[in-house]
This record gives structure tokens, sequence and C-alpha cells, in this order.
């Protein structure tokens, strides 16, 4: 079979960084980030969040190939910030969603688990 093995989805090798960097060399505060062993889950989120940002004039992502583990993210930004400040900001803020998330999830289990004792 040519498929590689499942655990190549999500383990990233030895010796390569998770999240790569590639400022773009024609466009003013525009950059790439290849983020491996991702796919569309994680780069629709980001893409998302980043157009969530004032600063950011365009997010997009692509799967280079459906064999390649790997998303690439491509950020422009206004003058005021740079791709990296855009791309840290989407990550912090989506952590803090997500922690939310989890909180209010523990908070309702906990409520519906003391309703059920009560019965």
């Amino acid at each position: 079979m040519n498929a590689p093995d499942r655990y190549e989805r999500f383990v990233v090798p030895e010796g390569t960084k998770k999240v790569s960097f590639e400022k773009d060399t024609k466009i003013m505060n525009a950059a790439s980030f290849t983020i491996e062993r991702e796919d569309h889950t994680i780069g629709n989120i980001l893409r998302m969040q980043l157009h969530r940002d004032p600063n950011v004039h365009f997010a997009g992502y692509k799967l280079p190939h459906p064999l390649q583990y790997k998303i690439i993210v491509r950020i422009h930004t206004a003058s005021q910030s740079s791709p990296t400040q855009a791309y840290t900001q989407a990550i912090n803020d989506l952590d803090k969603e997500l922690e939310n998330l989890k909180q209010a999830f523990e908070d309702e289990k906990t409520r519906f688990e003391s309703m059920k004792q009560g019965y």
C-alpha cells in the first residue's frame, strides 16, 4: 500500500519544527507560517481568528497535498502590526477561548451531576 503510516499524521519528526516562518519578499508585512502535522481543523479555526483582528488584511491557509500533513497559513497585516504578532495573538486568543469553553463544560457537568444526585 502506498499510504503513509497513520502515526505520520500526528507525530512531528525529530529535528522538524512544529511551526516555521517565512517572510514574504514581495509584499511588506506579509509572511507564511508552515504548521507541521495539522489539517483543515486548525487551519480554518486559525484563519477565522485572524480575520477578527482589524490589523489583518488577509489570512488564508492551504494544504499543499493530501499526503503531506502540514498547512501553510499566509498572513498580511497593516503597517502597525506584523504577521508574527497577529499569529501569536490569534493563538493566544484561541487558547483563552478553549479554556473558557472547557470551564463552561466542567461547570455544567458539575451542575448536572449535583442535580442528578438530588433525584
